[in-house]
């Protein structure tokens, strides 16, 4: 299970796919502006969404094994 943690506060979240309920998948997209954006993908192309917030910052991608 793909899991989000915060490197200032220790606090986590599990991400899946409501549709399918598969892991999702960290992942950059590109803007027009040349920014990036770090975002969560299903797999199984169910969409995206922005990665988690939390302290103000992104919450980074750790795999969790279980």
């Amino acid at each position: 299970m793909a899991t989000y943690k915060c490197e200032k506060c220790g606090m986590s979240v599990n991400a899946s796919c409501g549709e399918c309920n598969a892991p999702l998948v960290n992942g950059m997209l590109d803007l027009d502006d040349g920014n990036q954006v770090q975002v969560s993908t299903c797999p199984n192309e169910h969409g995206k969404i922005k990665s988690p917030l939390c302290c103000g910052n992104d919450m980074s991608l750790s795999l969790i094994h279980i």
